[in-house]
């Protein structure tokens, strides 16, 4: 969070604790829940589609396509909208812009430079809605970026070394005990079917000996 607009109050302060504690992890899940969504049709098909259809390498292909997405994001989600900041607030040039953008989407927030922070600009309102989209989308495609970077071969190799190897006597352990487990749950499973099939067999009255010897005079 950055900008002069902060809880001065006790019950302020509280809320905001709580309602950070509450809305930060939604707000996660919010924002990991879309970037799946959308990094299936901006990254995973496109790539698979150019890999099928015209037989370039997988890898070379994705990394291509990283590169391009990155330059798409850092001209619509930095330059650009830097060149507009420097326009529409007089006190900020081109550098202080870009770097109001990459403070914001990299959620740094110092809180040094908050646009909109004028009174006597015009739609002032209509201008800080636009900042919120845009924040909203820029954290977004920031997130797709890195998750596209993530994706390649090379980076992928480059993440094991930092991998904990597992040791293969606790890997043995472990699966000892997973079978362990599966025993015991098949023979419970076993147990509790004989017990639902003598709960279910149907009940056999036995006979008295006078009925018995009453049918033999008969």
């Amino acid at each position: 969070g950055y900008g002069h607009t902060v809880p001065l109050s006790d019950g302020g302060k509280a809320f905001c604790v709580i309602y950070s504690v509450i809305g930060i992890p939604f707000t996660l899940l919010f924002l990991t829940a879309v970037v799946q969504r959308i990094i299936v049709y901006v990254t995973r098909r496109p790539v698979l589609y150019f890999h099928i259809r015209w037989g370039f390498s997988k890898q070379i292909v994705a990394i291509i396509h990283a590169i391009v997405l990155g330059f798409i994001t850092v001209s619509f989600f930095f330059l650009i909208p830097a060149a507009i900041f420097s326009v529409l607030e007089d006190d900020w040039n081109f550098l202080e812009s870009f770097y109001f953008c990459f403070i914001s989407l990299s959620t740094i927030g110092l809180g040094d430079y908050v646009p909109g922070e004028g009174y006597n600009q015009k739609f002032r309102e209509l201008y800080k809605i636009g900042i919120t989209c845009y924040l909203l989308l820029g954290l977004i495609a920031m997130l797709v970026v890195l998750e596209t970077f993530c994706e390649l071969h090379e980076l992928k190799k480059f993440r094991k070394l930092f991998y904990v190897k597992k040791d293969k006597e606790d890997d043995q352990v472990h699966i000892m005990e997973h079978d362990q487990l599966s025993f015991s749950s098949i023979s419970d499973q076993a147990a509790s079917m004989k017990d639902d099939q003598k709960a279910n067999e149907p009940f056999v009255t036995s006979q008295s000996p006078t009925s018995n010897d009453s049918s033999l005079n008969n």
